[in-house]
């Protein structure tokens, strides 16, 4: 019967030793390194970039008088006066409405040059710059979904992975 028993013993210690050899390779299956790539997909944000817009333009300025005292105008006026003014009158009169015609003449010939002077202008060509915005689509990251095992996720990285796969340490995945 010791016999017996040592036998069923024995068989019982082999098959046990056989189950927990099972169970203990189980229990350590080898975990992936890598989760599998199914898809990328760029996340964008629309922005306002703002950027210089310059344009050449021709601007009129008032041109400098090159006579600023209007000496050529009061002088032709005050000629042209004094000899419609020596044309009234006799004696004296004749004197006195030659000097007053050239007096007024030359006033006159004054305002009317100071007037043509100020439609004189001059054009230039000036640089104008006024700044615009344009709206442009960001990417600003990459949501990439991935499997690893059995499980399905998704993570956001800021740069679009090269590969098919993503590195995995600890059964997490490595960014």
């Amino acid at each position: 019967m010791k016999k017996n028993m040592v036998l069923g013993l024995s068989a019982l210690v082999a098959l046990s030793s056989v189950s927990l050899t099972g169970c203990n390779e189980d229990s350590h299956a080898k975990e992936p390194t890598v989760a599998h790539i199914l898809s990328v997909e760029a996340v964008t944000k629309t922005v306002t970039e703002p950027h210089q817009v310059c344009e050449q333009v021709a601007v009129t300025h008032k041109a400098a008088p090159k006579d600023e005292n209007k000496i050529l105008g009061t002088v032709v006026g005050a000629v042209a006066g004094g000899v419609l003014g020596h044309q009234v009158g006799g004696g004296n009169g004749k004197k006195v409405a030659t000097v007053a015609g050239a007096v007024a003449g030359g006033a006159a010939g004054h305002v009317v040059q100071g007037k043509m002077q100020e439609n004189n202008t001059t054009t230039t060509m000036e640089k104008r710059c006024h700044t615009e915005n344009t709206k442009v689509e960001k990417t600003i990251g990459y949501d990439v979904t991935y499997k690893l095992g059995d499980d399905e996720d998704t993570v956001r990285m800021d740069k679009k992975p090269t590969g098919k796969t993503l590195p995995v340490k600890d059964g997490e995945v490595v960014i």
